[in-house]
């Protein structure tokens, strides 16, 4: 009696001991994670907004590992598995789109802007926005709108992978795996058709005076810095991959992505994001029309292969026996 009494004394220790950490360990994490949008906010703030996937990379990893605070080492090894090939994967993209157009292929600076002039009838869309809406020397509310929603593509796929890699590693493989797609086919296509943008083509004189404004809301927001660091990123890139806009393919596949996922209200600003999108790029100088379209199209292609694999790949899985009525059939097999 005296020994259960004990063993149960004991137990209950012990549950009381659990409960603590795990209380403390949820506690750190929270505080953790506040610190860690803290000093996100105080980076955007001071520094800018990281755009580099070294940059994206650790701050991604830092905020998966404050998940993984007070759980076994395998929970962050399980975070190097999942993320370093993606990334690994991107980083070359970003290395080798960057000699995409030192490869020989010939520069296409007017069939674009001949594009925009047949679909708009001798008017360039680029052209004509900024003769209607750019005040040059003062920027204007708009300005800050057009910038935040540029530079939203460089924060959404990572922000949407980590959520989702938090809630759902099968919906975070499948957004990833379309990112990492359409990653590879624009690389495919910038090598083999290396297309200038608006502002490039206006730099050598060959459609009229366009400027580059993709950093310039920046000065409405209150953080020009960042507008300078936003633009000597750019410098860095390739000048020639604007056909198609990753811009425009990248946001038109969150919203394919999430619009079946959402109720009704949740669609609206998802089916008004590619447009956002796109009326941004083409104000801004960074791409034409028609960049725009083929982005669409590339989004949309990627979606659709993307949920005929994942469909056919459930139905194969669905067809196949559970594992105990694979070793019954194999061991009658045996038998027989």
């Amino acid at each position: 009696m005296v020994l259960a009494e004990s063993l149960v004394v004991e137990q209950t220790a012990a549950k009381t001991t659990e409960a603590g950490r795990v209380r403390t360990w949820s506690l750190i994490r929270r505080w953790a994670t506040v610190g860690y949008f803290v000093a996100l906010g105080l980076c955007v703030a001071f520094v800018g907004i990281p755009e580099g996937r070294e940059s994206l990379l650790l701050w991604a990893l830092a905020g998966l590992g404050i998940r993984c605070l007070g759980k076994p080492w395998r929970s962050f090894g399980q975070v190097l598995l999942d993320w370093l090939p993606y990334t690994a994967l991107l980083v070359i993209y970003d290395y080798t789109r960057g000699m995409a157009d030192t490869l020989g292929f010939h520069i296409h600076l007017r069939a674009p802007a001949n594009a925009d002039l047949w679909l708009f009838h001798g008017t360039l869309p680029t052209y004509w926005l900024q003769q209607h809406l750019y005040v040059a020397g003062s920027p204007q509310w708009y300005d800050g709108a057009v910038t935040i929603v540029y530079t939203s593509h460089f924060l959404a796929t990572p922000i949407i992978a980590v959520v989702l890699w938090m809630r759902n590693r099968s919906a975070w493989l499948a957004f990833i795996c379309r990112s990492m797609a359409l990653s590879v086919a624009g690389l495919a296509t910038y090598i083999l058709y290396p297309s200038a943008p608006p502002w490039y083509a206006a730099h050598y004189g060959v459609i009229e005076p366009v400027v580059r404004l993709s950093s310039r809301g920046f000065q409405v927001l209150g953080v020009p810095h960042a507008g300078t660091l936003l633009t000597s990123g750019q410098a860095t890139v390739n000048d020639v991959a604007a056909m198609p806009s990753l811009h425009a393919a990248t946001a038109m596949i969150i919203a394919l992505y999430f619009i079946p996922k959402v109720p009704w209200w949740g669609k609206i600003p998802l089916a008004c994001y590619p447009l956002a999108m796109g009326f941004a790029l083409v104000y801004s100088g960074e791409h034409y029309v028609v960049d725009l379209l083929f982005g669409y199209v590339y989004g949309i292609v990627i979606t659709v292969v993307a949920v005929i694999v994942q469909r056919r790949l459930a139905a194969r899985r669905s067809a196949e026996p559970p594992l105990d009525e694979t070793r019954e059939l194999a061991t009658a097999a045996a038998g027989n």
